[in-house]
């Protein structure tokens, strides 16, 4: 048995509990500042208010003053922050990780450091903290936190600088329902599972028109963003060092994405022609991540095009969601924009 802490009290952060507590782990939850009515409702119940389900019997709760505490023998931290946690989790938790004790971030997203490269977490992590000693690891792939905790059968993978690391954290926490494939293509495999987040926004606008148009579901349309979802993903993969082999994780991630959850909410209200700032205070107090990221990818991407390494014209879909966060609608979703000749 391996005693695992979870930092971050979130959807996500508690869910990987389930995997932790089905291989017989201790597990430690810590939650953030914001999380106290989670840790606190947790504590007298056992059920998470915001996931909305038991947790495992046998975890073991702590508000973020208890920090040290939980870190205290531990075999592994998961980090279970948003990506709006992320620099507060760089600040106020990783100098207080011990070294040799391995992250694996939960986290989906990129950012751009400064210097024209689009970067994962880890890699983000790994150079504010040189010389750590801590291997810093990530999980990437279609996984709602919901299904998780319900043990539906999951996909997903864990990626990382060292393979030996990622065999001995897929034994630590694969289960029947949680099937894991490894990867130390970090930047491939946390790119792919970010740009979900910004297509899901475009697919789901379709669901917005075709509510606007007569309250019915219409396919094609959703189809056909997905589809041009897929192949602007395919070309950004390489565009930002990471190999293409990913984009399955991304497609499926894009998915499970698409069905539900707040970028559904926000791409739906989009797309029935409500503006942005409208839809912001619609869904007040809704953690919007999606946004944040679509955001960031548009913007590593017009520079890329900026500097040379990409068109434009490739990418129509993107640049219409980032208008579209930047209150210039225009003339609706460019479909004549998808359409291509291809040779056989």
């Amino acid at each position: 048995m391996s005693v695992i802490t979870i930092v971050g009290a979130g959807m996500m952060g508690s869910a990987m509990a389930f995997p932790a507590r089905a291989k017989g782990h201790e597990v430690r939850l810590v939650g953030t500042p914001l999380d106290r009515e989670i840790i606190d409702q947790a504590r007298q119940t056992g059920r998470h208010i915001t996931l909305k389900r038991q947790l495992p019997e046998g975890v073991k709760y702590y508000q973020i003053e208890g920090l040290e505490e939980a870190l205290r023998g531990a075999d592994l931290l998961i980090g279970g922050v948003s990506s709006m946690g992320v620099d507060w989790f760089s600040q106020s938790v990783i100098p207080r990780v011990p070294a040799g004790l391995p992250i694996l971030s939960v986290t989906k997203g990129m950012i751009a450091d400064g210097a024209g490269e689009f970067i994962s977490y880890p890699e983000l992590y790994e150079r504010r903290h040189p010389g750590s000693g801590i291997a810093f690891c990530a999980i990437g792939g279609p996984c709602t936190s919901y299904e998780l905790a319900d043990r539906d059968q999951t996909q997903v993978c864990f990626c990382g600088p060292d393979l030996a690391l990622l065999r001995r954290l897929k034994a630590m926490l694969s289960a029947d329902w949680y099937h894991i494939s490894l990867s130390t293509d970090v930047r491939g495999v946390e790119c792919a599972v970010a740009l979900k987040n910004a297509y899901a926004l475009g697919v789901t606008l379709a669901v917005g028109l075709s509510e606007k148009l007569d309250g019915r579901l219409h396919y094609n349309s959703q189809a056909g963003l997905f589809g041009q979802s897929v192949r602007e993903m395919r070309r950004i993969l390489p565009l930002f060092g990471g190999s293409e082999d990913n984009l399955y994780l991304g497609a499926g991630d894009l998915y499970v994405t698409v069905f539900g959850g707040r970028t559904r909410m926000i791409g739906t209200l989009l797309g029935k022609g409500v503006p942005i700032e409208e839809a912001r205070k619609e869904l007040a107090g809704i953690t919007l991540e999606s946004l944040v990221i679509a955001g960031r990818t548009a913007e590593a991407v017009r520079a890329a095009i900026q500097e040379g390494r990409a068109a434009e014209s490739d990418f129509p879909l993107l640049l219409y969601i980032d208008r579209l966060l930047r209150g210039e609608s225009g003339e609706g979703i460019p479909w004549q924009d998808f359409e291509q000749e291809m040779g056989g």
